[in-house]
């Protein structure tokens, strides 16, 4: 790696400094990610599967056209509504960000809350092989036969790390990891390993960045779930059923459309489509709303070094600092 300009490094690391903050729906997140921008010399990359939708403004509460305009982010509106993004899309183009940051010397923080997106660039993508129906009708055979726990001690055999990982009880993906093996001959702890190595740099993320990632969620959940109905509320207020009613006239009725699986649009894209009435649509927009976040917080509680704060606590953005000691170094 050989960069052009200084860059933040942490204190005590040679390595370039990128910058993680995490959290659930409407924890706060963008507007710290605003303050560090005002504060350090920044670039603000969105990890968001909504975002990245043109159109998808009200209900994926995407920073303002005057707040792009001040702090501009990368991967925000990168795709329209029809258009499928996925988890290794993300990666690439967000490796591809994040070294155009450090060129122009700046820091790297990356700001959303799809957490597969976070795992995909730490930990990387396995290319796996497609499912095997023969191998698939096999494996259900012995679950019969011989009972799921039979294949959980299959898998340890084979690979005690996923064994580790995966509950005895998680039929999916115990078949899955059987099925890898069966029609590669290598187990998945080893292909996602590899899957982790950073193509045509022989590296790891963490071999090339230093790592700090901040999480924001508030303790008492009762909290969170008050700002998502105020949030909500507040989107259908401002505009969301017009805003769903556009993409609907402009790609037709499918619900199929990958933008229309955001938290908020189904439940809208079912109203307009006669699937719910006005009252139920915004129930269970909430609903699900807080369902997410609930997967949002269990996905965080697996990561490890988080730093966590509140979120809405008074001097958020001097504690942040605290936890990002940095300094300006110049590294080749």
């Amino acid at each position: 790696m050989s960069l052009q300009k200084e860059c933040y490094v942490f204190n005590g690391s040679q390595k370039p400094a990128v910058v993680f903050i995490m959290g659930p729906t409407a924890s706060g997140k963008t507007a710290l990610a605003m303050q560090l921008a005002n504060e350090l010399a920044c670039e603000i990359i969105s990890v968001d599967s909504a975002l990245v939708y043109k159109g998808l403004d009200i209900g994926s509460a995407k920073p303002s056209p005057q707040e792009l305009e001040k702090v501009p982010h990368k991967l925000i509106d990168i795709r329209e509504p029809c258009d499928p993004y996925s988890a290794a899309d993300f990666r690439a183009d967000a490796l591809e960000a994040i070294q155009h940051a450090l060129e122009k010397g700046r820091l790297p923080v990356l700001v959303g809350g799809t957490m597969l997106y976070f795992k995909a660039l730490v930990d990387g993508l396995a290319e796996l092989p497609p499912a095997d129906k023969t191998i698939r009708a096999t494996l259900a055979e012995d679950i019969k036969e011989n009972g799921l726990h039979s294949l959980h001690r299959r898998l340890k055999n084979i690979d005690p790390l996923a064994a580790e990982r995966i509950h005895e009880n998680d039929s999916q993906r115990i078949q899955r990891a059987l099925e890898v093996y069966e029609i590669t001959g290598r187990n998945l702890t080893e292909l996602q390993e590899e899957g982790r190595i950073l193509g045509g740099r022989g590296k790891c993320f963490e071999d090339l960045y230093e790592l700090r990632a901040i999480a924001l969620a508030p303790q008492d959940r009762s909290i969170l779930h008050q700002r998502i109905r105020i949030r909500f509320l507040k989107m259908v207020e401002n505009g969301l059923l017009e805003e769903v009613k556009a993409l609907h006239e402009k790609y037709g009725y499918n619900a199929d459309l990958p933008a229309m699986r955001a938290v908020g649009y189904r439940q809208v894209w079912s109203f307009y489509s006669g699937e719910l009435c006005y009252e139920e649509m915004v129930e269970k927009g909430i609903i699900a709303t807080r369902q997410l976040a609930k997967r949002q917080l269990t996905w965080l509680r697996a990561w490890k070094g988080l730093y966590w704060f509140e979120g809405d606590e008074e001097n958020l953005l001097e504690r942040a600092l605290s936890v990002l000691p940095l300094h300006r170094k110049n590294i080749s």
